[in-house]
């Protein structure tokens, strides 16, 4: 079989997380061949992989969001028919457009991305949008602002779409919507697995996001939902992480009959013989992240410096790659003006190395799915402090009805300064505790997460997918 991953600004560009998994994944399956087509910011990744592609990968396909802006007035023409006018209106307006329209006329006729954002039709629709929503906001700043999020879109259709027997994209938004073009393209099935939920994780960015000018934060939140409801829609499957998210799904408008959660599994023998950590006279904190606001490191130094002040032999060791300079320089000068001793930056790890030197972990995210660091965390014996985001509160208190091995570690509010601090001086001060807490997370995951039958059951979704698809 030729499988098609789609996936949005993680592998092959960025290390952990989705992009581990999804290496993983695809080295899990040596029968099958695999096209990647990756979606990225800007050309400047253009062939940076971070990543030795295995051996079953038979082609990359590179899109980058960025190069549609670059795109000059030198467009060619087209005549739009009313049907299409209209699917055009409820595009701009982020309702329900049809998609297989788009698909027909960006896809199949070939129309220039810059046809329709430079017409007399674009301009009247963006004109009423803008005196019924956005009276007291300059036009020239709508106008650039929804240009610039609709030419991307427009110009993603407009791309070439690789062969392959199923499209499998590894979340909604952008990427869900190029599964669903492949799937019209070669008249074949698409599939969706969410990590965390795109939809929220895209609003909370927004909603912090300098970028975004307050009046058009609404918009562009509209602007994400309509993708993945887009993206949802035709899908002959839907995976998610856990039972929460697929509610989630759900409540989104997905059919239930086509949504489906499979835990995320890891290479438990990597991880099963890690010693516990060796007395040196301190406690250590291993924080196993990408450096970059969805991760919260903020909130994480706030309630370090106040257990610092409570537990004098605490030190904290913040490893992942600095996805975001802006803000790890924002961590770096907050550490720097706390004044806040023993917090180490270490940069990329070999996980399974370092994970000796550390007594516990911590994840201080305002957004996950099922974490893989807290698996491997727990693979390891080590407990964790997570805040209460995704499943992470099942991972530490319990998964199953038959789970009877006790808590993990322990689990706070996200954002959540003091409680976060409280529960780095409760996890420094009791040791047998920690001690037993990480032999719980340990057989957790020997029961409930090993790779092999995450894999099985992708697998069997496959199956699935095509029998529906056929019958």
């Amino acid at each position: 079989m030729r499988i098609c991953v789609i996936l949005e600004g993680c592998y092959p560009y960025v290390t952990g997380g989705v992009s581990y998994w999804i290496h993983q994944y695809m080295k899990a399956m040596p029968q099958h061949e695999f096209v990647i087509w990756a979606i990225g910011a800007n050309s400047s990744l253009k062939g940076q992989f971070k990543y030795t592609l295995p051996d079953n990968v038979v082609e990359v396909k590179e899109v980058f969001l960025e190069d549609a802006l670059k795109k000059t007035g030198n467009h060619k023409k087209y005549k739009f028919s009313k049907e299409e006018i209209r699917t055009l209106r409820d595009l701009i307006d982020c309702d329900r457009p049809d998609w297989e329209m788009l698909f027909k006329m960006y896809a199949d006729n070939n129309v220039d991305p810059l046809s329709f954002l430079m017409s007399k039709e674009f301009l009247d629709i963006l004109t009423g949008i803008c005196e019924d929503e956005y009276t007291y906001t300059a036009f020239s700043d709508f106008f650039h602002t929804i240009r610039s999020m609709f030419l991307p879109i427009l110009y993603i259709l407009h791309a070439e779409v690789p062969k392959a027997d199923i499209f499998h994209s590894i979340a909604t938004g952008y990427s869900g919507i190029l599964a669903r073009l492949g799937s019209y393209k070669y008249h074949v099935p698409y599939m969706i697995t969410e990590h965390g939920i795109y939809t929220r994780e895209r609003e909370e960015e927004i909603i912090r996001a300098k970028w975004v000018m307050p009046a058009f934060k609404k918009f562009w939140v509209r602007f994400f939902y309509m993708l993945s409801a887009g993206a949802y829609e035709n899908a002959s499957m839907i995976t998610s992480l856990y039972a929460g998210a697929r509610r989630i799904q759900i409540d989104m408008g997905c059919d239930p009959g086509k949504c489906v959660y499979i835990g995320n599994g890891i290479h438990y023998e990597r991880f099963g013989d890690i010693p516990q950590k060796k007395s040196n006279g301190f406690v250590d904190i291993g924080a196993i992240l990408r450096i970059a606001p969805i991760k919260d490191v903020k909130t994480m130094i706030y309630a370090f410096a106040g257990a610092k002040e409570r537990v004098e032999n605490a030190r904290l060791f913040i490893a992942g790659p600095e996805d975001d300079k802006e803000y790890a320089k924002e961590c770096y000068d907050l550490v720097e003006r706390l004044g806040v001793k023993d917090i180490t930056f270490m940069g990329s790890i070999d996980v399974v190395e370092r994970m000796k030197d550390f007594d516990f972990t911590v994840l201080s995210s305002i957004s996950e799915g099922m974490p893989l660091s807290v698996l491997e965390s727990f693979a390891s014996g080590r407990p964790c402090v997570t805040t209460d985001v995704g499943n992470c509160k099942e991972l530490i208190n319990g998964v199953a009805d038959d789970d009877d091995l006790g808590s993990a570690g322990l689990c706070v509010p996200p954002m959540d300064i003091p409680a976060l601090a409280n529960a780095f001086v409760i996890m420094c001060n009791h040791p047998e505790k920690r001690y037993k807490m990480g032999m719980a997370a340990r057989e957790r995951v020997r029961r409930y997460f090993m790779h092999e039958d995450m894999i099985r059951k992708y697998l069997e979704v496959y199956d699935e997918v095509f029998r529906k698809w056929q019958g």
